[in-house]
């Protein structure tokens, strides 16, 4: 084999290595299933906040009734209830949850049936467009347990 064919064959093989590594190293994106209703558009602006944030969606578009009854099989209580439901690797995701607090759920693993934005605040991923005019309420994310009580999983001021 001649010199420049050789180098040639070399820099294909350590590129398709180098290029292998990369996607074994990649962890794969965790998939949100979201159930909504088709019109609402915070739902949508939510979903985008998800994907900006490196999660795969799914999304069922529903109706408020039949998401109620998806709420209530997932073993949310509807004290809890906002716009949208999801559910990621077996948790329940109630409303306008930052992406980083589902990361951070998903990386601690806590004995929970989910995390919960009760209502929908102004400022939270997917109320906070340039509609609301940069104003934010204050709100709670919480860790709902199993039996329907909860505690303040992280608040937002």
């Amino acid at each position: 084999m001649n010199r420049r064919k050789l180098l040639h064959t070399s820099v294909a093989l350590a590129a398709g290595a180098l290029a292998g590594l990369g996607l074994a190293a990649q962890p794969p994106r965790p998939m949100v299933e979201v159930w909504k209703t088709a019109s609402c558009g915070c739902c949508k602006d939510w979903i985008k906040h998800l994907q900006a944030s490196g999660f795969e969606v799914k999304t069922h578009d529903v109706s408020n009734d039949r998401k109620n009854e998806i709420r209530q099989r997932l073993g949310l209580a509807e004290k809890f209830g906002s716009c949208h439901t999801a559910l990621v690797n077996g948790y329940v995701i109630e409303g306008h949850v930052p992406a980083r607090e589902i990361q951070r759920l998903l990386k601690d693993k806590p004995i929970a049936v989910g995390l919960a934005v009760p209502g929908m605040p102004v400022g939270s991923p997917g109320m906070d467009g340039p509609e609301y005019g940069g104003l934010k309420d204050a709100y709670d994310v919480l860790l709902v347990q199993r039996g329907g009580t909860a505690r303040v999983f992280q608040t937002y001021r």
